[in-house]
């Protein structure tokens, strides 16, 4: 079973060496597509380890436009969405193999990814199926997915949310919301095949718990979960307040998640 990873990457010059480099910091020990967001054009193949690696270098910036036009390129058993920060464990890609033999029904599987603790949001420690009430809390460098499956399905990732989109993140979670909806099975398995590694680029989506973080929380929330958005939202800020209040008080974000999910239903964005 052929697993290869989808990345995305920016700032970087369509040449070889840095396709190569990229495939040396990641650990990559499987076949891989890289979208680099950049202010050139080219195509790279290399081999490295036996596999193929491939960078596109489009100048089109966010992080779901590089996912999606990965999509396009992917032609292996097993997709997993990644970004230039994960660094692989060994052997990585016959684990996810294996978890997708031992469960064949599975059209995706959601694995750990180690990341420092202030920016953790989810620890898988069971094998289960995942529902629409407990989606919103994985990101895609999770994300193991049959390719036949993701094809099949037609889902791509939103240009609305995100890394360089309009509003900040959630791309992720609304990507998995249509997977599901649309009939397809999603597992987690209690294993971790990686770590993120943050350089010293400034995160492209969060700078702060401030009111565009919780009005943008929200707009997401009325479309992760309608009508159940406000005691989402309620929940969300009660599971991080030790974080949140040194920079905003709970009732505060919370009128402004509330502002989010008011607009979007009202489509007043």
């Amino acid at each position: 079973m052929r697993v290869q990873v989808l990345t995305s990457v920016m700032h970087h010059p369509a040449q070889d060496n840095e396709v190569l480099q990229i495939a040396e910091k990641m650990h990559l020990d499987s076949d891989a597509i890289i979208i680099n967001q950049s202010d050139c054009t080219g195509e790279n193949r290399i081999s490295f380890k036996d596999n193929t690696i491939v960078m596109y270098s489009f100048p089109e910036r966010g992080v779901g436009r590089s996912r999606n036009e990965a999509i396009l390129r992917a032609d292996s058993d097993i997709c997993l969405f990644s970004d230039e920060d994960i660094v692989y464990e060994e052997g990585y890609a016959e684990v996810i193999a294996a978890e997708f033999e031992r469960n064949p029904k599975a059209d995706m599987i959601l694995f750990n990814i180690a990341v420092e603790e202030s920016r953790k949001t989810y620890e898988i420690t069971s094998r289960k199926r995942v529902h629409w009430y407990n989606n919103g809390r994985y990101g895609a460098v999770s994300f193991a997915v049959r390719c036949n499956s993701l094809l099949a399905s037609g889902v791509t990732f939103s240009l609305l949310f995100g890394g360089g989109a309009r509003f900040s993140n959630g791309e992720d979670s609304l990507f998995l919301k249509e997977f599901m909806q649309k009939g397809f099975r999603v597992y987690t398995a209690p294993v971790q095949i990686g770590r993120e590694v943050k350089g010293d680029g400034e995160s492209t989506w969060f700078d702060g718990y401030h009111r565009k973080f919780f009005y943008d929380r929200g707009v997401l929330y009325h479309y992760l979960y309608g009508c159940m958005a406000l005691p989402f939202a309620l929940r969300f800020l009660l599971v991080r307040r030790k974080r949140i209040l040194g920079e905003c008080s709970i009732p505060q974000a919370f009128r402004w998640m509330r502002e989010g999910v008011r607009d979007a239903w009202k489509k007043v964005l």
